[in-house]
């Protein structure tokens, strides 16, 4: 059998410069985001969603199940809807009531299955479920647009595009369980199925049928139809705090794997010798689409706000670089991204997600590879001296911070004791610090650093003299080979922004519309413009989605 030859690509973006919070808090989704290539799947699985149980009453209060074959395997999920009194609904994690709950259940629920999740999947955490459900969600209503859209219904009318616009989304989730919480199937027990093997491929068509139901819900309750360009333009909306942000800490060689796979991808096309017409097109329309939606993203924080100015100035200017003649020299995606730096992050970005979006045929197989089948491991045998030389290439970052000054230090992670969910307090005025969480990874390894012996002293005979060193020294080793693997900032530090990690993570979901409520949690939007249940054979046009009502 004769062997592939990859295509050709420039150097990797290095990851001294991609792995810094401010560039990961300018991330943009791509067609590499999980979302997406969950859409190119179930499209090219012919998938067919069917709602077979539709138990729902007129005020909206009921519940319903939807049905799909996809990769050979049957799913379904079971949505309940309930009345839920407007002073028990929050987005916070306290929560103990939302206005819907959901359980993405592996197969055709019979009616003994779904009156179990019918009776246990609103009280989400109090409950406990079985092997058979994949997913556990809840997500609330967003009152005012949820009571427009039905009473526009309700008057023989279609909803105010403005309103559809400027929310987005007619609810939104505030948590997607998987991998074995609270009792649901753990994530290896889908992993080797069709479809199922990427990274949250179980979580994202869950988001994916939870927006489909909240379209049905609507026009249930408004006795109408939405317009198929309102539909498509209504996503799903979701709260994320600090729960999500310790998760590309705690697992390093998936966040490689991810990144790698992004950076080989803008790599690939920045080598590709010259544009045809059709993508030449493409990318000119994109440009277009990308202004009217950096016009529609509209946010009250006033530092996301700022950021989102300076990219609609310097749209304009990067747009007027893309002339025809630029774009029809020699390797024009490598001089545009080159050409970039001159500008803001957020603009630097933004270009190379855009300049991914033509060239699927190249990149979209990179996809395969975003799971990874590493796990860290310690090497005892590996001399003092060779650990030490890794420190030295890898982590001047870590050992250039002087961790005993307060603004060094200023911050700890620690878990709450009520709800078990991440937090981040002040050292320097609040309690708890020495119950603080091992985030504090560039610390770790300047005290590892500061006590290790530069000679042929092997590193498991240096461990058992100083075992507080061991899952330092672990994470060296095993990020010698997976270098996208660190964000290489100070996690403790007086400037470290956890939204940053918050959104680095969620373009990786395919989310958009970051919606900053405080520098620790966001609001974004999933699933907008993506198909609906019965387009998906048009599943991958939906980059930056903007308004067409």
């Amino acid at each position: 059998m004769k062997d592939t030859v990859p295509p050709p690509q420039m150097p990797l973006r290095p990851p001294s410069a991609v792995m810094r919070l401010r560039r990961m808090g300018a991330a943009f989704p791509t067609r590499l985001s999980f979302l997406r290539t969950l859409m190119r799947a179930l499209a090219t699985d012919n998938v067919k969603v069917a709602r077979p149980v539709w138990h729902v009453d007129e005020a909206g209060f009921g519940h319903a199940v939807y049905t799909l074959c996809f990769g050979g395997y049957d799913y379904a999920l079971v949505a309940v809807s309930t009345d839920l009194p407007p002073d028990m609904r929050t987005d916070r994690v306290i929560a103990t009531a939302w206005d819907t709950a959901y359980v993405l259940y592996d197969g055709i629920p019979d009616q003994t299955e779904i009156d179990r999740i019918v009776a246990t999947a609103p009280l989400q955490e109090a409950a406990r479920f079985t092997a058979r459900d994949l997913v556990l969600s809840r997500a609330n209503k967003s009152v005012r647009l949820f009571d427009h859209v039905t009473d526009a219904l309700k008057a023989g009318k279609q909803p105010d595009p403005t309103k559809i616009r400027d929310t987005g989304y007619l609810m939104r989730t505030t948590a997607v369980y998987g991998n074995g919480k609270f009792g649901i199937a753990d994530r290896g027990h889908i992993t080797d199925r069709p479809g199922m093997g990427g990274p949250f491929m179980a979580e994202m068509l869950t988001v994916w049928l939870i927006r489909g139901f909240t379209h049905d819900l609507a026009e249930h309750v408004g006795g109408g139809t939405l317009s198929r360009e309102a539909k498509r333009h209504l996503g799903i909306g979701n709260s994320t705090g600090l729960g999500m942000a310790p998760f590309l800490v705690n697992h390093p060689l998936l966040l490689d794997a991810w990144m790698s796979v992004r950076e080989t991808a803008i790599a690939r096309v920045r080598a590709i010798k010259r544009l045809n017409e059709d993508q030449i097109g493409r990318i000119y329309d994109l440009v277009i689409r990308t202004a009217q939606y950096l016009a529609e993203w509209n946010v009250p924080d006033k530092i996301a706000a700022d950021r989102i100015d300076i990219m609609r100035r310097e749209w304009p200017e990067f747009a007027a670089t893309l002339t025809p003649e630029a774009l029809s020299a020699d390797q024009p995606i490598d001089r545009i991204i080159t050409e970039s730096a001159r500008r803001s992050i957020d603009t630097q970005e933004l270009i190379a997600a855009l300049m991914l979006e033509p060239f699927g045929d190249l990149i979209d197989g990179l996809t395969e590879c975003m799971a990874t089948p590493f796990v860290p491991e310690l090497d005892p045998a590996m001399s003092c001296a060779d650990l030490a030389t890794l420190i030295d290439c890898d982590w001047d970052w870590a050992c250039d911070v002087d961790y005993d000054a307060p603004a060094e230090c200023a911050q700890f992670w620690y878990v709450s004791e009520e709800k078990l969910e991440p937090r981040l307090g002040n050292r320097h005025a609040e309690p708890g610090a020495e119950l603080e969480t091992p985030l504090d990874i560039g610390r770790q390894v300047k005290a590892l650093a500061g006590e290790l012996t530069a000679d042929n002293t092997l590193v498991g005979q240096f461990l058992a003299q100083h075992p507080q060193h061991r899952a330092a020294a672990r994470r060296v080793q095993s990020l010698a080979k997976h270098p996208y693997g660190e964000i290489r900032d100070n996690l403790i530090g007086a400037d470290c922004l956890p939204i940053d990690i918050l959104r680095c993570k969620l373009a990786f979901f395919g989310a958009g519309k970051f919606d900053p409520k405080s520098d620790r949690w966001t609001r974004i939007t999933l699933a907008q413009g993506a198909p609906l249940f019965d387009e998906l054979d048009n599943a991958d046009d939906c980059w930056l989605p903007i308004a067409t009502i």
